[in-house]
């Protein structure tokens, strides 16, 4: 098959209802659907949802799972992971992560900060110093943000518009990078003067890397605006949680997370006899659904993207998600206390994250890593008010409702926005109680 580059994807940087056995994690499976608040006729309609999507080739395939109440009511595999082999879509196939590495980072740095090794208040240079005296691009003539021009059809992207350099009102801080407001490469100017930094080169890390990005102009004054940091504020964000805990980032969560929460298949590299389980990405083309160019672009064994370069499996992803819902603890072990998950998911940044990004024009709100749901109602959603996640660009995407208790993971390798849709759908209209 022809190969699709994905790069712009990057930028915009996701049956039977009922298993045998538990899964292999710590979140048990309920021998019925009721017991936990569910019909298990209608969960059926979870398995009709996905086979629609999966034969109208929208999808190739996908994993499902849902848990409430601290156990599982559904899980279960359609479609291809790989439609050349004809590989059947398996519970433990392992998915890229893309954007949904960043709630993971959200925890990291909350770790630290309930050690006293970080505030959210911190600047960013008090960690590292090149980020100190940073500039703002402003549209040339005034200190109004550059408005950077729309990509057309049939020719090149038009070039950037002329801008000045002026001083950042305040350094930018933790908080910043965690709520998206800091200005720093999101999709502005500051991508354009990227080409100024060396490129990331194969054995690069953060600690030689990040310090780098502070080169590039902020895309506004920090704080006064919410634009999306999809590829670098949280890389930095890792750099600081490897400057704080004195260990790599990969090890960090390795000890810290993974390893405790049986993330078996969670990480930055899988290792060659887990590659076989790793779903193939596609893209929706004219021709039907392509494989995609730079699949593992993220994937790294030197720098580890904490914005986007994980990849886990739908039941790994529960263990995690499963320990946030419960208030920071699962397995008789605490991972952060209830008021530190309260704050992480509380709204922090008023109404600016209301149509941005492809998000509800009304009823949302953006935590620390998280988006929050605040208005289902108004944002047309099909979830409890307080319901908070982020999604990949590459299809996986999890909604973790501490109203419901429930946990929803969905994991593909094509993103369908209306497969995300219908999936909350069935799962609400199932509900009993």
């Amino acid at each position: 098959m022809r190969a699709v580059h994905l790069s712009s994807l990057l930028i915009a940087l996701l049956a039977v209802p009922m298993v045998a056995a538990p899964p292999a994690g710590g979140v048990p499976t309920a021998s019925k659907a009721e017991e936990v608040g569910f019909s298990t006729e209608r969960l059926q309609r979870i398995h009709e949802v996905v086979g629609r999507h999966v034969d109208t080739h929208d999808v190739s395939g996908a994993v499902t799972l849902v848990a409430r109440r601290g156990r599982v009511v559904h899980f279960e595999a359609q479609g291809l992971m790989d439609i050349e082999s004809k590989k059947p879509m398996a519970k433990d196939s392992i998915f890229r992560l893309a954007s949904m590495s960043k709630p993971i980072t959200a925890v990291a740095v909350m770790m630290m900060v309930e050690e006293g090794k970080i505030r959210l208040s911190d600047r960013v240079s008090a960690f590292i110093p090149e980020f100190k005296n940073m500039k703002v691009a402003v549209a040339k003539g005034t200190t109004n943000p550059v408005q950077m021009p729309a990509f057309g059809r049939g020719g090149p992207p038009a070039p950037p518009p002329e801008f000045d350099l002026v001083p950042a009102a305040r350094e930018i801080t933790v908080k910043d990078l965690l709520t998206h407001t800091s200005g720093l490469m999101s999709g502005g100017v500051s991508g354009s003067e990227q080409a100024k930094v060396a490129p990331r080169g194969p054995n690069d890390t953060l600690a030689n890397y990040i310090p780098k990005l502070a080169q590039t102009p902020l895309d506004f004054q920090p704080g006064t605006l919410w634009r999306y940091s999809g590829l670098y504020g949280f890389d930095v964000l890792a750099r600081i949680v490897e400057i704080t805990s004195g260990q790599p980032y990969d090890q960090f969560l390795k000890q810290r997370l993974f390893d405790p929460l049986g993330m078996k298949d969670t990480g930055f590299a899988p290792m060659p006899e887990r590659m076989a389980r790793v779903a193939t990405i596609y893209q929706r083309t004219p021709n039907g659904l392509q494989p995609a160019q730079n699949a593992n672009q993220l994937i790294s064994g030197t720098y580890f993207s904490a914005s986007g370069g994980l990849m886990s499996t739908a039941e790994d992803y529960l263990q995690f998600a499963q320990m946030l819902v419960n208030a920071g603890q699962i397995g008789g072990k605490r991972y952060l206390g209830p008021k530190t998950v309260e704050l992480m998911t509380s709204n922090h940044t008023g109404e600016m994250v209301n149509g941005q990004f492809g998000r509800p024009a009304h009823g949302m709100g953006f935590a620390l890593g998280v988006q929050v749901v605040l208005d289902p109602v108004a944002a047309d959603l099909r979830v409890s008010p307080g319901t908070y996640g982020w999604a990949g660009a590459y299809g996986t995407n999890q909604n973790m409702d501490p109203k419901e208790k429930m946990v929803s993971i969905i994991m593909m390798q094509g993103a369908s926005g209306s497969l995300q849709r219908d999936f909350e759908n069935a799962i609400w209209q199932a509900m009993l109680e």
